[in-house]
């Protein structure tokens, strides 16, 4: 088994192998290999699996729709599939990106990655009992976070809400975003997450920006 032909099991979703990692405890498979998205792609092929009623109203359509398929793809691989919203108890998917070595923190919360910015996402993991040949890091990745070398955080200064003083106020967040002058952060997704100078041509369109930012504010129960 190799990246290339895991590549090619997601490929038709519209996802990428986002870095992996070697179980170095009993308990853990032997390769660990993450599966997401960054930028379009998979919004793409999600819109043309899904009605636009599905994915209004339904309760967790993307997930569904990437269980279904990440499923599959480890099937046909002999892989077990994990999910980062299958618990509790979670899996520690964000941990787990670190460990790859290819995603850092961020000042506005989410973890960066060299090539993509802020603009990714983990939506499974393969999990192989053999011990794999780990994909490359990316050519930009140089061991630190790409934050280390941004002088300027234009991210902390683009937020209407100021929400980042230091720590991330979500109730600000929600409140700006739910009120009148929250159109373009509703519509077009996180004013802040634009603004960095990291991963700009994987920004993600008006249509996929505005369905996380309906979940994310159903999720703090203000839709």
């Amino acid at each position: 088994m190799d990246i290339k032909t895991i590549e090619g099991a997601v490929s038709g979703l519209g996802l990428r192998v986002l870095g992996g990692f070697h179980g170095d405890v009993p308990k853990e498979p032997r390769t660990i290999i993450l599966i997401g998205n960054a930028g379009p792609e998979m919004w793409a092929a999600f819109a043309r699996a899904t009605t636009l009623g599905g994915r209004t109203n339904d309760a967790d359509p993307l997930d569904t729709w990437t269980r279904r398929g990440v499923s599959e793809a480890a099937e046909s691989l002999g892989a077990r599939a994990l999910f980062p919203f299958d618990g509790p108890p979670f899996h520690p998917f964000q941990q787990w990106a670190v460990r790859t070595g290819q995603a850092f923190a961020s000042p506005t919360g989410p973890l960066i990655h060299p090539i993509f910015g802020l603009w990714h996402a983990y939506r499974g993991a393969l999990a192989f009992e053999d011990r794999l040949d780990l994909p490359p890091p990316p050519a930009a990745n140089q061991g630190d976070s790409p934050c280390l070398a941004c002088v300027e955080k234009p991210c902390l200064k683009a937020c209407p809400a100021d929400a980042f003083r230091p720590d991330y106020d979500v109730a600000a967040c929600v409140a700006h975003i739910g009120s009148s002058d929250g159109g373009p952060c509703f519509t077009g997704g996180c004013l802040a997450r634009r603004a960095c100078p990291v991963g700009g041509q994987y920004v993600y369109e008006e249509p996929q920006a505005n369905f996380h930012m309906v979940r994310f504010l159903k999720a703090q129960g203000h839709v």
